[in-house]
């Protein structure tokens, strides 16, 4: 994925019309999950180092749906799991059911401000709005104000809203990035509890325009075994002894099965080769083994 230009699509759905956005020349187009501001927009930012056009969308679905559309976009970004939250589980039901490929990850560390039009202080505000999980990871510092509450659809949303009415009580929570587009001032920044907060986000492009990732080390694989007894533990043994570390194990019902189970995998290893013979080895073991994407392991942000 390469860019020329940086710029931001406005903020509509493009969800039921394939033809509503065009894919703009000459630049990367990627879909993220939220509006100007958001998390994932922060992430697009520092994986494509600001060279990415970002197309909003409403939810993950039509997030996977135009990154699937090589006429829409030139791919997406996806939170998949959160340190404290942990999994995204619809997101890996999503990704199953798509034609993309992962081809690259980063984790990004979700810090929460408390954002104001120009020149209010912290005594004009009697209200703060922001998405039900960004005033959850807020509660201690807000616990020491008395201030209403308000949930929010999203906490970029939020912010947009706060400039475009020109409040001077209300206050809103969301990143950095949201406070520069609608130059909003931090009253009170990294207001969240708990600091060690990251979300991971997969980077994904549709699996005919993914290419080879040179010096892959990591990958992301969905199998299931034939559920006999010990089964599973043939397969993680082989994976054990080829030398690649399992980072994460994510099970799955089966559709339509009495309750069998897929399991998602990201194994981490050294290089292409160690990762491909063990695979060729697992195909013993297992039954309709499928690879997401061979990438590099992402980056913290």
């Amino acid at each position: 994925m390469t860019s020329t230009s940086s710029s931001v699509q406005p903020e509509q759905s493009t969800e039921g019309n394939p033809d509503k956005k065009k894919k703009p020349l000459n630049s990367i187009a990627v879909a993220i999950q939220g509006y100007e501001g958001s998390f994932h927009h922060m992430a697009a930012n520092h994986y494509f180092e600001n060279n990415a056009e970002v197309i909003c969308c409403n939810t993950f679905r039509e997030v996977v749906k135009v990154a699937s559309n090589k006429k829409q976009s030139d791919g997406g970004i996806m939170a998949i799991e959160n340190s404290i939250a942990g999994s995204i589980l619809p997101n890996y039901n999503l990704l199953q059911k798509s034609k993309l490929k992962i081809v690259g990850e980063i984790y990004l560390q979700v810090g929460q401000n408390l954002l104001v039009n120009p020149g209010v202080k912290l005594e004009d505000i009697k209200e703060v709005h922001s998405h039900p999980m960004a005033l959850l990871q807020c509660l201690d510092y807000l616990d020491k104000h008395d201030w209403k509450l308000v949930e929010t659809e999203d906490t970029a949303l939020s912010a947009k809203h706060l400039h475009q009415h020109k409040s001077k009580h209300i206050a809103a929570i969301a990143s950095t990035l949201a406070a520069k587009i609608f130059e909003l001032e931090i009253l009170a920044p990294n207001i969240h509890t708990l600091s060690n907060n990251y979300t991971r986000f997969l980077i994904l492009q549709h699996e005919d325009l993914a290419e080879i990732i040179e010096n892959a080390n990591k990958a992301s694989v969905n199998f299931h075994t034939d559920h006999s007894r010990g089964s599973l533990a043939r397969a993680l043994t082989r994976i054990a002894d080829g030398g690649i570390n399992l980072s994460k194990l994510q099970s799955f019902p089966i559709p339509g099965s009495d309750f069998k189970y897929s399991f998602h995998a990201d194994m981490e290893f050294d290089s292409l080769s160690q990762f491909y013979e063990v695979i060729k080895e697992l195909k013993n073991f297992t039954e309709d083994l499928k690879i997401y994407g061979v990438y590099k392991k992402g980056e913290h942000f």
